[in-house]
């Protein structure tokens, strides 16, 4: 399995707190890699390390064996990388077809939440928790990335959606190719064979292994 993007001896800071502290983690592309860890963990902040949208307070990011470090966000964008936040994950000012039509132009297709259909003229702001969600992960399951990362997945969504949403993820990790990136408090059910578990503590990685072995 090849590498796409890594985090050497990654450091990042707030102010006076380290966040990450000398974070090593390898993300294998055709591969759905789960980072694991309790608030505070560093999860989210690896997330954005990759992403290019907190900067590096010393070490580096490799994409591909390229040194990206100093490579802005939009440009990462750019080259294929996807970032679904935990929050402000949509435009709120647009509808949910506007939305849409940022991903691919054409009629808005909200598959594979059929859940959107009926809500396509409101606009993204006046919708639940959950239907922003499906509204964010629609961009991440059609957005054809090198790299996908999505923070909490499941955040807002009812079980058998949220069991829909990480087999699609798995599927598209499978289909497309591309590393999918996965920031957890705790182990989903139904993950796929393969997929990798790394478990954060306080910036660090301190297990890694197969998701049974986190259940």
């Amino acid at each position: 399995m090849s590498v796409e993007m890594e985090l050497r001896a990654a450091h990042v800071r707030y102010g006076p707190l380290e966040a990450l502290h000398g974070l090593d983690l390898a993300v294998p592309a055709g591969t759905v890699t789960v980072l694991l860890g309790r608030n505070g963990a560093g999860r989210t902040t690896a997330l954005r390390a990759l992403a290019g949208t907190v900067r590096l307070s010393a070490g580096r990011v490799l994409w591909q064996g390229a040194d990206v470090t100093r490579l802005p966000a939009y440009e990462r964008a750019r080259r294929g990388l996807c970032l679904v936040p935990d929050l402000r994950a949509v435009y709120e000012g647009l509808t949910v077809a506007e939305n849409l039509a940022l991903l691919t132009p054409g009629p808005a297709d909200p598959a594979p939440y059929p859940e959107l259909l009926p809500l396509l003229p409101r606009t993204a702001g006046t919708l639940s928790g959950g239907e922003r969600r499906m509204l964010a992960l629609t961009r991440a399951l059609r957005a054809r990335a090198r790299v996908v990362l999505v923070d909490e997945p499941s955040l807002g969504l009812a079980p058998p959606i949220a069991a829909r949403t990480y087999r699609l993820l798995a599927e598209l990790a499978v289909r497309d190719g591309p590393a999918v990136v996965l920031a957890e408090q705790r182990v989903p059910d139904g993950l796929a064979p393969g997929t990798l578990v790394h478990e954060l503590r306080r910036g660090s990685r301190a297990a890694s292994g197969e998701p049974v072995e986190f259940t």
